[in-house]
């Protein structure tokens, strides 16, 4: 963690899922400052004593900062003496983004361009922008808005100067706030059977170490422009609801099949094939470079690339598929699972 030392780091939407595993991991490093930047007081107070009475030896390294990604000039202040950011600040529910699509474009699109704006005028040396698979082929307000906002990202870094700017593109992220996993778990507790949309739809699945991980590898291995998208696996929404049905003592003949909802697909894709054309294989990890072809609109006419045809898309139902054992042992794995099953309140949820 050498190259956090004594460094400040800004999240935005820092309250919810993803900056609780950011403070989890960083906290008792050497990092000097985490500043949590979100727009409700209530969340914030909720981790200020969470985190004191937990971490007390560190948490004064934690400082909130009450703002709206919408808002420049809450920005702008809270960007001072900043060396990294981590912008999660997004609308992410598919359901609300379709009935209020401008509330997801000022959040999604304008929000990201603010940050962005504030991140180079303040000489933040490093913003990573987290997106989405839903921004891969969008059919969804959530989807086309994040897709937005990687395009933001990567015309940005073109004129960033010292500024390097990268976006992380992954797939569900289990048990982070407003996912399935909570509902289902809510589901059995209350006798409730578990409610699925399709049972053959596929959907990549990540834990939020995971995530993080990511963004850490952007962050360490991303260069200016970049997205970096990680080599998830996948599970059918079947198989995913069978294993928390044996987990948490769910009937799995109950589960409920109500139909695929509006803005939803049967797969989810991280890489698009035009991207699998020029995406750079790094292991655990795919890296697609930006486009930096000036402004000459002339070379988007007569420079094409051959290799595209013969390439496919990265999705969640030509990816490693895992089986019930295995899809069961990932989500018992993960801590969120571990607390409910023990008990304990899961301060994220």
């Amino acid at each position: 963690m050498s190259v956090f030392k004594d460094k400040t780091l800004l999240i935005t939407g820092g309250t919810g899922s993803f900056g609780n595993a950011v403070l989890n991991r960083f906290l008792r490093t050497d990092i000097g400052e985490i500043r949590i930047f979100s727009r409700d007081e209530k969340k914030q107070d909720d981790m200020r004593h969470e985190y004191q009475a937990r971490m007390p030896e560190v948490s004064h390294k934690i400082k909130f900062y009450i703002g709206d990604v919408r808002n420049k000039s809450t920005l702008k202040y809270a960007m001072k003496g900043v060396d990294y950011v981590f912008h999660a600040a997004a609308l992410k529910q598919v359901p609300s983004c379709e009935f209020f699509p401008m509330e997801a474009v000022k959040t999604n699109v304008i929000g990201t361009d603010n940050t962005l704006n504030a991140a180079i005028d303040a000489g933040v040396k490093c913003v990573i922008c987290l997106s989405t698979d839903k921004a891969a082929y969008p059919i969804n307000a959530m989807g086309i808005t994040k897709a937005i906002e990687e395009k933001i990202a990567v015309a940005k870094s073109r004129y960033s100067g010292d500024t390097k700017i990268c976006c992380t593109r992954y797939g569900n992220v289990m048990c982070s706030r407003g996912s399935v996993i909570p509902l289902w778990i809510d589901q059995i507790r209350h006798g409730n059977p578990i409610t699925l949309t399709e049972p053959k739809m596929t959907r990549f699945i990540m834990s939020l170490e995971e995530a993080v991980d990511l963004v850490l590898f952007a962050f360490e291995h991303g260069q200016n422009g970049d997205i970096l998208v990680q080599k998830a696996p996948a599970c059918t929404i079947q198989t995913q609801a069978e294993a928390v049905c044996e987990l948490f003592g769910g009937k799995k003949e109950d589960i409920k099949v109500i139909g695929i909802r509006h803005g939803e697909k049967m797969y989810e894709t991280l890489l698009t094939k035009e991207e699998c054309a020029k995406a750079e294989d790094m292991g655990d990890f795919y890296r697609v470079p930006a486009d930096n072809r000036d402004l000459n609109y002339d070379k988007f006419f007569i420079e094409g690339d051959a290799k595209r045809a013969t390439i496919d898309e990265f999705n969640s139902d030509n990816t490693r598929r895992l089986n019930l054992e295995e899809t069961k042992a990932k989500i018992a794995s993960l801590e969120y699972i571990q607390n409910e099953l023990a008990g304990i309140p899961n301060l994220s949820k």
